[in-house]
């Protein structure tokens, strides 16, 4: 009866072929997977509200999916949840080319965003590695941060209006788009990071800034830790304005991508490397800046090897030995991943420390991430899935991040996999002011149940 009313409100656009399920419901790691038995459709905000109004009534749990790019199995269903996908609500609504404002449905793809934008001499304030499959609504439920958080700051910021369709159906249209806005409380930033726990985002009004006219690609080595954190504070302070990306890999990361996607790095025999993108609007300005840091870079000892990229073929090469890591790190056997935010003096510590703690149980503990915000990618390889090494990790890896004041989840939210560990990084005050929020939206507890929260007690 159910599959026949949704077949009535979305024909031909209602999923329940085992086969045609199977990669909805498997994470991108393969290592969460639901058994969903219905997957539909919808191509518009009203038939989301109409499905989530049938599921509400009748008590069916619903499993939010965009691209399915998440990394801790928030983006599948845990048992047979119904899933909604967005990937037919892709259209452009508007954009302004005063303003910089883009107007999409959630579905929309975050690449194509991008392809479209920088035909009007704009770009996304957002880059991921995933861009070529994750949905902009996937990107605001989980509030990623990505590479270009360090220019152009986070979505909480960038994101100007949504809107939302709640649990029982009811469409809240939060999409006007004025850039001064104190008129109540700001309702979107509930749904910003709710990971699909509050209401399912169906459109998003997002700020643009003007696609830069010149962008360079350093590309260093460096002999240790120490000289990375140096040539961040370096960069920051001479490069100032143009820098719009930092980033930093260990040796092993180099290694993975050399030796699983045969991407061969310019510069080698170093412990570290530093990834530093500059963009603004003088090719000549810009260039010298750039040289000045790298030849005081070199001098004083910061740097002992790079390559400068300036072409757009040469800058993608490069920058895929960045974002291509956590695709390297799935062909070296099963995967522990950890997104964590620390005092950037503090972040390549844990890798250190988790090295040592974990000796030849592990095949590799990798550390990468965005140096601009502190945030370190820490990946550890098995041949395959270990209880034993699981729990010589966990918590350890949180109770760790805790004692730095750090964040156990900086950009990938906390899904089905980190529920359990919140209380790490927010108070229980925090925890049962979220859990009443969701018990006001979602009071049937249908929208991505097992997500985000720890089960109320």
């Amino acid at each position: 009866g159910d599959v026949a009313f949704f077949e009535r409100a979305m024909p031909g656009r209602v999923v329940t072929d085992a086969e045609e399920l199977e990669p909805f419901n498997v994470d991108w790691l393969q290592s969460a997977r639901g058994c969903s038995k219905l997957m539909l459709k919808p191509r518009t905000t009203a038939e989301v509200s109409q499905a989530l109004r049938y599921c509400y009534e009748r008590n069916l749990a619903v499993n939010p999916q965009g691209g399915n790019t998440g990394l801790v199995g928030g983006s599948v269903p845990v048992f047979d949840e119904i899933i909604l996908s967005t990937v037919l609500m892709n259209r452009i609504i508007s954009f302004n080319k005063v303003s910089g404002i883009l107007v999409c449905q959630a579905g929309c793809v975050l690449e194509k965003l991008n392809e479209y934008l920088e035909e009007q001499g704009f770009t996304m304030p957002l880059d991921l590695g995933a861009k070529g499959s994750c949905h902009i609504g996937g990107n605001v439920a989980t509030n990623a941060g990505g590479l270009r958080l360090l220019r152009y700051g986070s979505l909480r910021g960038t994101v100007l209006g949504l809107e939302v369709v709640l649990a029982d159906g009811s469409a809240l249209d939060c999409l006007a788009s004025p850039r001064k806005d104190n008129t109540g409380y700001d309702l979107k930033q509930l749904f910003i990071g709710s990971e699909g726990t509050l209401g399912v985002i169906t459109a998003v009004s997002i700020l643009c800034p003007q696609k830069p006219k010149a962008v360079n690609l350093a590309f260093l080595g460096c002999q240790s830790f120490a000289k990375v954190l140096e040539t961040f504070t370096t960069c920051r302070a001479m490069l100032g304005e143009i820098l719009s990306a930092c980033e930093f890999m260990d040796e092993k990361c180099m290694e993975l991508v050399e030796t699983h996607l045969e991407l061969s790095s310019p510069v080698s025999g170093s412990p570290f490397y530093v990834l530093i993108e500059t963009s603004g609007s003088n090719s000549t300005h810009d260039e010298e800046k750039l040289n000045s840091f790298l030849e005081h870079a070199m001098t004083s000892g910061l740097v002992t090897d790079g390559i400068v990229a300036t072409d757009d073929k040469k800058i993608k090469t490069l920058w895929s030995l960045r974002e291509r890591i956590t695709e390297a790190l799935t062909h070296d056997g099963y995967v522990y991943k950890y997104d964590i935010s620390l005092p950037v003096g503090k972040l390549y510590d844990l890798v250190t420390d988790m090295r040592a703690r974990l000796g030849r149980s592990a095949k590799n503990v990798v550390g990468y991430g965005h140096l601009g915000d502190g945030n370190l990618h820490l990946n550890i390889t098995a041949e395959s899935y270990s209880h034993s090494l699981l729990d010589a990790i966990e918590p350890f890896v949180y109770e760790w991040t805790a004692r730095c004041n750090g964040s156990i989840s900086a950009e990938h939210g906390l899904g089905f996999k980190k529920k359990q560990f919140i209380q790490y990084s927010k108070s229980s005050e925090a925890v049962l002011l979220m859990q009443r929020f969701k018990a006001m939206l979602d009071p049937k507890g249908i929208l991505n149940p097992y997500k985000v929260l720890p089960s109320s007690s």
